[in-house]
């Protein structure tokens, strides 16, 4: 693992007189998963929203490879690096899968005055979405229609649009939502390869996949953060217990 690829300083957002996010600093690194878990309202996704620029931060900095984007656009974000998934599947349904990936490879590296050239013949975007799919495991799909895929591909074709943007973070929150146990693997199988060559935040609310897949993990509650370690320091953590995990757990 090598140094920190995004790092987070006392990051905090207010709605009013709502405080949605409190003060939360962690920082993700190259081949690591880091997981942020919480009830509903802890405020995983505003956080979330808050590192790809689509809210802004009330306080603190964002720092990516020690460079400071707190107030960059989500847009500038994307194109320096900072890729994420949604909770709702956000694809184009009428589209092929390799279709979906090259309109992001497309939308990272816009060419507005190619206006000669057919976008669907842009040799570095089509290039990007190829390597998006063999890496997501999807190039059997990829003349398939989106819409005509199962819960779980489609899942994994969001990871793949991600990916064809050429992100070095992937922020995905909630990858996981309704998934049964057989595409609940192969997506732990995904994740544990991006890991090698991605620094990765996990939202997620299957523990049992977390605890698996996690080398870091950060647990929120009411919108800061009550401790972060290691799974097995977050499991026996008393703190944790009682207020998210269950002494049974």
């Amino acid at each position: 693992m090598s140094g920190s690829l995004l790092s987070v300083h006392q990051l905090t957002r207010r709605f009013g007189g709502l405080v949605a996010v409190n003060d939360v600093s962690l920082d993700l690194h190259l081949g690591e998963v880091h997981a942020v878990i919480g009830t509903n309202g802890a405020g995983k996704s505003t956080l979330i929203n808050m590192l790809s620029g689509e809210i802004e931060a009330s306080a603190g900095r964002i720092l990516l490879a020690g460079e400071d984007v707190t107030r960059r656009p989500q847009s500038r974000r994307a194109r320096e690096g900072i890729g994420r998934s949604y909770q709702r599947t956000t694809i184009f349904p009428e589209f092929t899968v390799r279709e979906n990936c090259r309109l992001c490879a497309q939308a990272a590296v816009a060419k507005p005055w190619a206006l000669w050239q057919a976008a669907d013949q842009c040799a570095r975007s089509n290039a990007a979405a190829d390597e998006a799919l063999a890496a997501a495991g999807l190039e059997a799909l990829a003349d398939r229609i989106c819409g005509t895929l199962s819960h779980g591909a489609k899942r994994q074709l969001e990871i793949a649009m991600c990916l064809a943007t050429r992100p070095r973070v992937l922020l995905l929150d909630e990858p996981l939502a309704g998934m049964g146990a057989e595409e609940t693997e192969r997506m732990l199988a995904l994740l544990t390869r991006l890991k090698a060559t991605h620094a990765i935040l996990l939202v997620e609310h299957d523990m049992d996949a977390v605890f698996r897949i996690a080398d870091r993990i950060t647990v929120m509650v009411n919108g800061a953060v009550i401790a972060t370690g290691d799974p097995a320091a977050i499991r026996n953590n008393p703190e944790v217990r009682t207020a998210y995990l269950g002494e049974g757990h």
